[in-house]
């Protein structure tokens, strides 16, 4: 089975530095940049910034879905996510790391279940698991397409 998302992400060079992007996504236009630590201007966030805010705003949504659904009296979610690259018996790999702060009147079991579903958001479950990418250039599509 096969499921499309809604729009594609289109990025384009910005021209305001060296590796500064403009990133657009249905009609939100943001932009993206390396540190100046690694060449850029830090005009946006990096590349992993936008992961990491992918992974936290689907945590924090996927979290107030459950519990409106429960009726569970919360007020705020917050997700802070920090990212590193970490030595493994198998090499290097990545390590994201959400910090969950809920206001709320919850249970110790509630929170506990909350911390369960965290595991289970769309984005946390993609990266914890394999994916395919596949890169091709446009111009090469368009040559094959029927005139």
């Amino acid at each position: 089975m096969s499921e499309t998302l809604e729009h594609p992400v289109v990025v384009l060079e910005s021209g305001y530095g060296p590796y500064a992007q403009f990133v657009t996504v249905g009609r939100h236009v943001m932009g993206a940049d390396e540190s100046e630590r690694l060449g850029g201007q830090d005009s946006g966030p990096s590349p992993y910034e936008y992961v990491m805010a992918g992974l936290g705003a689907c945590t924090a949504m996927t979290l107030r879905m459950y519990a409106n659904r429960r009726a569970w009296k919360i007020r705020t979610i917050a997700v802070e996510v920090k990212h590193e690259r970490v030595e493994t018996p198998a090499g290097k790999t990545d390590r994201f790391e959400r910090l969950i702060r809920i206001d709320g009147d919850l249970t110790h079991e509630q929170r506990a279940r909350l911390l369960e579903i965290a595991e289970k958001c769309p984005v946390s479950r993609t990266l914890q698991r394999p994916s395919l990418v596949t890169s091709r250039f446009a111009d090469a599509v368009a040559a094959l397409e029927p005139a």
